[in-house]
């Protein structure tokens, strides 16, 4: 009998906080719920995570990606180099050496330039796992920092440039790669869930871009190509590119040349008939008993076609009936 009573204050005690709880009110709980879009990945034949779209509470407050973002997870881990200092992305490697590992954000170019205060000797930065950015402006600024340090960008065997950070790539002072670089493209997206398709072609947000890649030495019609090349493909999805064919866009397109239209030369003024000059020549020195003028041979231009001595019509009055056939014939 004491075992049931125990039993039932045990039960009444585990029940009773609850009953308490239920009458004061319900409990507060707060659930975050978090959006984000993936892409297939072809090399790991599965769908990965890509940036955060936004967050939202039950309150109705937001949190929006700031700007347009292009960012792509790695297809295969990358082995990181070691590093002798690091800001963010960057990583200082060597004397002169950075390598780019991981993406761009808003603090970027703070990283940048204080990685140049400190190592001001770097030329060269290697992309060995470089996936994008999440903010496009930032991503752009770094573009031109790297071009005005004179920088130049490499991309070693198996090192993947993917979304964004191929802009940074264009952004070297000389651009190199090695046979096994990867390369993907795709359109960006800003935070209200736009691409570039859904603005006019010259609107601000296409031209942030093709002004870019024309600061970047791409002429006008090349940045076109590209940057429609880089837009053929959504934002959810990915155009691969290999080393052969990067390194044909960096080449520019020939362009085509119009056939030279020759306006024909005006033709030269008129001789004298060649029979004159043949007879002026052949003549014997004994025609000038006949009447004949002494008249001096005149030298001929091969290039004009023209005598360089003027002739004296006098043969028109020439009294021509002592001259015989033979004569003539000779």
């Amino acid at each position: 009998m004491k075992w049931l009573i125990s039993l039932f204050a045990a039960i009444q005690c585990i029940i009773l906080p609850s009953a308490v709880l239920a009458q004061v009110g319900p409990a507060s709980r707060t659930v975050l719920v978090e959006s984000w879009e993936e892409e297939w990945d072809p090399a790991t034949q599965s769908w990965v995570r890509v940036t955060a779209v936004q967050s939202h509470s039950p309150s109705g407050s937001k949190h929006q990606t700031p700007r347009a973002a292009r960012f792509s997870v790695p297809t295969t881990p990358t082995p990181a180099p070691r590093a002798i200092a690091r800001y963010g992305p960057f990583q200082v490697t060597g004397p002169n050496r950075a390598a780019m590992i991981g993406p761009t954000t808003p603090s970027s170019p703070h990283h940048f330039r204080a990685m140049l205060r400190d190592f001001p000797q770097l030329t060269v930065l290697d992309f060995v796992d470089a996936p994008g950015t999440n903010d496009d402006i930032a991503n752009l600024q770094v573009g031109r920092m790297i071009r005005a340090a004179g920088i130049a960008t490499h991309v070693p065997r198996h090192g993947s440039v993917r979304s964004g950070a191929v802009e940074l790539f264009l952004a070297g002072a000389k651009r190199t790669m090695d046979d096994g670089a990867r390369f993907a493209v795709h359109s960006w997206l800003d935070h209200l869930g736009r691409e570039p398709k859904d603005f006019a072609p010259d609107a601000p947000e296409n031209r942030l871009y093709l002004d870019y890649y024309a600061e970047m030495g791409m002429s006008e019609r090349r940045a076109a190509e590209f940057y429609a090349m880089t837009n053929s493909v959504p934002h959810h999805s990915a155009k691969w590119l290999d080393s052969v064919e990067m390194r044909g866009w960096l080449r520019e397109a020939p362009q085509l040349r119009m056939p030279t239209i020759v306006e024909p030369k005006a033709l030269p003024a008129p001789v004298p008939a060649l029979h004159e000059l043949r007879f002026l020549r052949a003549a014997p020195p004994r025609m000038v008993q006949f009447g004949f003028p002494q008249v001096e041979t005149p030298s001929f231009n091969s290039e004009t076609a023209e005598p360089a001595v003027a002739l004296a019509p006098a043969l028109a009055y020439s009294d021509m009936s002592a001259i015989g056939l033979s004569l003539l014939d000779s």
